[in-house]
């Protein structure tokens, strides 16, 4: 029965790579890839033409080995498939296909030969290559396949064709949108003017002054250590702020500890920079206190907010959140007994809190730290509002592409001096947590009581906590209310101006939905920007969760390299993952720029870790022996996972769509370089109001998109629910 399957699977994507060769055109279209303008001129053109055309009539031969590869299979089903002839014959279509087909990809480029030595042997060539199109990517899935096939045949796996199959995908996506772009952007920081490959000039744009400088006179310093100064401090601070609200929503009597936790979700569907514009219109010259200060202390309005104190107070707004979330859980998670049991030899509340419950936080604490260092190293949006003079690699890289003299050699190095940075926190972090074990739940019973904190500590937290949640409260408060006045600072009248000018809709006479007009300047970044969100939010999820799969269920050589490589997009600032993308998309083979595509997949692989780590968790609780006894009764590994497994992740499934979703919504770093007049976001559309000076607006538009995004955070939460522990609250202790 296996056998058979097989090979409906085998004949039914040989046909389909057949008909996508004969038939689908093999280079992409103005139109984009799901576009069907090209039927009218199909295949008469030379961009519509599919393969065999192309190599007819348009002089494109080296296509026609393609095509040679694809009749492998054809043999292959005439083999049994426990001949060694079968595998072998799959693997050769499947590993030669893949293999000629990029290398012809790469070789003949926009501008003839892309190698030097290709020119040599067959002289020029004047005959251009685009970018793959429908046919050749469908004929390369196919090619996968069948090296999938070939290696399960080889008993690879187990045997199993769809965790082969499913490997190889997995490994093909790394490898072409992490692990291409990286190496692409390695290469161009060592391109020269004249398009040579030159160490100097990468040295030179790698070790300046103007990045590495220690200051001193009237020397600045660079901006690697301005990033890291306040990297550090953001760090640092975030992680100090969270610990404070962890404890005091787990350990204290605190009655409105619940109106706290909704403050966690807040960075999650904020826009990056939104909080740089509330401080200004707080502390700014025409800002609430600066106006305040000036007509009752005679307190002349300053640029303080502008530089390093104001970007150190919008990442501690923005992502001290995110380090309450991480810890709030750990310290939920310490277990009761151990503190009970320090209790029981005379430990006093102090010495128990310092000698257990605080090295049981570590783990969190590292891991918070590690957070906030790698946000504010990948913050754009806030240091491009309130940076001033205040420069950092993030907005260094920015401008150093969108600025006069476009610099892509520079880019790309001050993006790896990036990457360096957060690769060295996350070694850091690994260092400081050794191989100690923080293990606190054994499987036995767990009833006990969390210790409640010492007195001067729960105060301490009071004093530190409260006033910043009160902040915070105001900070948002005056985004929504920025939204609703003309002009913040000078006339505070009630006006709804500014929604009307984003969001009109006009209506015909009829009053019919058809005659509508979405009027409004913002609808067609919001549109695109949800069906963006949309279309990226299950792909991500349903990926992340296929690798978690691999990952927990399956074993193979370089298990923990190909983890590694799945999870290199989170350690990758979001600035430098745009300008790989850039570098890596803009031409042939794979040539996507300025399209919807390349948004889609960016935020995929920016946000797929999030879905294997919510998936890894889930797995390890679901025993491997209803796997087991679903492929004892017959099920092959596709079938279990969608009827046995996929049930049982359904949380796992809700938060990575949730996260995938928002963050989609709400990027900015990561894709600032990949929008285009045809595919504007959110947040793009934003910024651009900011720097043209329409705070309104711009402050209105954040509104409605906070407003949503906690409404569909809100229902995804019900959905999801939260984890009950079933101890006794900290109310009860005293």
């Amino acid at each position: 029965m296996n056998a058979d399957r097989t090979r409906r699977s085998l004949l039914l994507w040989w046909l389909l790579g057949c008909a996508a060769f004969l038939f689908l055109p093999w280079y992409t279209l103005e139109e984009g890839f799901f576009g069907f303008a090209w039927l009218h001129y199909y295949p008469a053109d030379a961009e519509a033409g599919p393969a065999p055309w192309q190599a007819l009539y348009f002089g494109r031969p080296w296509l026609w080995p393609v095509g040679l590869f694809l009749l492998l299979p054809a043999f292959a089903l005439r083999t049994p498939r426990h001949h060694p002839r079968f595998a072998r014959l799959l693997i050769a279509c499947g590993a030669l296909g893949l293999a000629y087909g990029l290398a012809q990809g790469y070789a003949v480029g926009p501008l003839g030969f892309s190698w030097g030595f290709l020119e040599t042997l067959f002289g020029p060539c004047e005959i251009r290559q685009f970018g793959m199109g429908a046919g050749a990517v469908v004929v390369h899935v196919a090619f996968l396949f069948f090296l999938a096939q070939g290696l399960a045949a080889r008993g690879w796996l187990r045997g199993d064709a769809f965790a082969v199959w499913s490997l190889l995908l997995v490994i093909a996506f790394v490898a072409l949108f992490i692990l291409l772009p990286l190496g692409t952007i390695s290469l161009r920081a060592l391109e020269s003017e004249s398009g040579d490959l030159s160490a100097h000039v990468f040295l030179s744009n790698l070790f300046s002054e103007r990045v590495w400088g220690l200051g001193g006179g009237e020397e600045p310093l660079g901006t690697a250590w301005k990033s890291v100064l306040l990297g550090i401090l953001t760090a640092g601070g975030s992680t100090a702020l969270g610990l404070a609200f962890a404890l005091l929503t787990t350990r204290t009597p605190f009655r409105g500890k619940r109106l706290l936790r909704p403050l966690g979700v807040l960075p999650l569907i904020t826009p990056p920079f939104v909080i740089g514009l509330a401080l200004i219109l707080v502390f700014g010259r025409a800002g609430a206190l600066s106006s305040f200060l000036e007509t009752h202390l005679a307190v002349a309005p300053s640029r303080y907010i502008f530089g390093l104190p104001g970007v150190l107070l919008a990442q501690l707004l923005a992502f001290t959140p995110i380090a309450f979330l991480v810890l709030v859980g750990v310290v939920e998670g310490i277990s009761p007994s151990l503190e009970e049991a320090a209790q029981t030899l005379r430990a006093s509340r102090w010495r128990t809190f310092t000698s257990v419950t605080l090295p049981l936080l570590r783990p969190g604490l590292a891991n918070a730290f590690l957070l906030g260092f790698i946000e504010s190293l990948a913050d754009f949006g806030n240091p491009l509002v309130l940076g001033g003079n205040y420069d950092v690699l993030a907005t260094e890289i920015y401008f150093a592409i969108a600025g006069a003299q476009s610099d892509v050699a520079r880019a790309a190095a001050l993006a790896l001096v990036l990457l360096l940075l957060t690769l060295c926190a996350f070694y850091a972090q690994r260092r400081w947590l050794g191989r100690k074990s923080y293990v606190t739940f054994t499987g036995k019973g767990d009833a006990g009581t969390p210790c409640p904190l010492p007195r001067s500590l729960d105060a301490a937290v009071r004093c530190f906590a409260l006033p910043w949640a009160a902040f915070t409260v105001v900070i948002y408060g005056m985004i929504l209310f920025g939204g609703f006045v003309h002009a913040w600072g000078r006339d505070h009248s009630f006006t709804l101006a500014h929604f009307r000018e984003l969001f009109s809709i006009t209506g015909a006479a009829g009053g019919t939905l058809s005659g509508l007009h979405w009027t409004g300047g913002a609808w067609d970044s919001l549109i695109t920007t949800f069906a963006v969100a949309a279309i990226s939010a299950p792909l991500t999820a349903a990926l992340g969760l296929l690798t978690a799969w691999l990952l927990a269920r399956q074993r193979f050589a370089g298990h923990g390299l190909f983890e590694f490589g799945t999870m290199l997009s989170f350690a990758i600032p979001g600035t430098v993952i745009g300008v790989a993308y850039i570098l890596a998309f803009n031409a042939p083979p794979i040539e996507l720029t300025g399209t919807g595509v390349i948004l889609v997949l960016c935020f995929i692989f920016r946000n797929m870790p999030v879905g294997i780590r919510a998936g890894l968790a889930g797995f390890s609780q679901i025993d491997r022996s209803l796997d087991e006894a679903s492929l004892t009764l017959g099920a092959t590994s596709a079938h279990t996972m969608r009827r046995v497994t996929l049930p049982l992740l359904r949380p796992a499934l809700i938060t990575a769509l949730i996260y995938g979703f928002v963050r989609a919504m709400t990027a900015i770093s990561a894709v600032i370089f990949l929008v285009s007049a045809d595919y504007d976001l959110a947040t793009t559309y934003i910024l651009g109001r900011v720097e043209n000076g329409d705070y309104g607006p711009a402050i209105a538009y954040c509104g409605v998109l906070i407003v949503l995004m906690m409404v569909i955070i809100a229902c995804m939460q019900r959905l999801v629910g939260r984890r009950e522990l079933g101890r006794r609250a900290a109310e009860e202790l005293l």
